[in-house]
């Protein structure tokens, strides 16, 4: 198969892999739902009128969710999970200490539609099962509790012992990740020069992805889309990489374990994540009480030594907007002697 033409198979196998396979609203609810607990996720859109914060969202589905036989256990905010893959791995270890098997997620967009997907439970860092996912939409929250309460009618729940109202936990607090090992390092990996650094090309994630596709601003983002930004930023980073990275690098577009990379020399992996500015730093050690937009979404780059499972930020907080920015920021920052 010519090189151009599997590339195009490969990023559109990639979007196809990162869209939810959703089922139609008027179906049934998963089994799950109504026999084991589930996590309830919340994204809501800032801009969005009238206001609603994530807990307001949260309190007023909650009943409809009991209504229906479910067995919400915690309510947290979408994007304090997806910040990163280390991130949801600690999720995950804390979600396998609640026995969970539901994932529950509200999307609210800016245009003030709320949308609720229904889906079960990975047990590892992907959270979200990619198959057989409930969905609904409606313009308020109430609508949305309307038409889940009616997709459970009449079928009986084992959630006996369900909480009368949502119990809101945070990365900080108890269900949250205080109990994680924290790995970032504010400072530059050694030996730089002596292996080479692995890029994965948007995409490579996979399953892991498919997470942040309900967030509020990228709910709805067509496989069409996705396949375009992907091959722009592929070219971008090639083009910033060669500018300002001085040593050897390997592009990965396909998912190897840390071991196949070990034994191909490639013991550094460049890592993209994208969050709330104030969120990453925190998520990552740092203090953000001097940042004059603590929810400004912005790309940040960090390197994993693999041998180690070390995280780097570097010495420099350097996130920005764009992703050619950071990305540039980031390599040059590289530069600078830490040790």
């Amino acid at each position: 198969m010519p090189l151009k033409k599997m590339t195009k198979y490969i990023f559109a196998l990639i979007a196809w892999i990162c869209t939810p396979q959703i089922v139609a609203a008027q179906g049934t609810l998963p089994e799950n739902f109504w026999d084991g607990k589930a996590i309830v996720l919340v994204s809501a859109a800032p801009d969005a009128r009238p206001i609603l914060d994530w807990q307001d969202i949260s309190k007023e589905i909650h009943s409809s969710l009991l209504d229906a036989g479910g067995d919400p256990v915690a309510y947290y905010e979408l994007e304090d999970i997806i910040l990163s893959e280390e991130i949801q791995a600690g999720y995950a270890n804390v979600f396998n200490r609640r026995q969970i098997k539901n994932i529950i997620i509200l999307s609210r967009t800016s245009n003030g539609q709320i949308h609720l997907n229904i889906g079960s439970y990975t047990k590892d860092k992907n959270i979200l099962s990619p198959g057989n996912i409930w969905s609904t939409s409606a313009p308020t929250v109430k609508e949305v509790g309307e038409r889940v309460k009616a997709a459970g009618t009449n079928h009986k729940s084992q959630n006996l012992l369900a909480i009368d109202v949502p119990e809101f936990l945070s990365a900080s607090g108890p269900g949250g990740l205080s109990g994680e090992t924290n790995r970032f390092i504010a400072r530059n990996p050694l030996n730089l020069e002596t292996f080479k650094l692995g890029i994965p090309l948007s995409g490579v994630a996979g399953e892991s992805a498919l997470l942040t596709s309900f967030r509020y601003d990228l709910l709805g983002k067509s496989a069409a889309a996705i396949e375009a930004e992907q091959q722009a930023e592929r070219a971008g980073v090639e083009a910033v990489v060669k500018n300002f990275y001085p040593h050897q690098v390997e592009y990965l577009t396909s998912f190897k374990s840390d071991q196949e990379l070990i034994g191909e020399r490639v013991q550094f992996v460049l890592v993209k994540v994208e969050g709330r500015e104030a969120d990453l730093m925190e998520s990552m050690g740092l203090n953000s009480s001097d940042l004059a937009d603590k929810n400004r979404i912005v790309i940040k780059y960090y390197i994993r030594f693999l041998v180690r499972n070390e995280l780097y930020v570097g010495p420099k907080w350097d996130a920005d907007p764009n992703w050619r920015v950071a990305l540039t920021n980031f390599l040059q920052n590289l530069q600078i002697d830490t040790r």
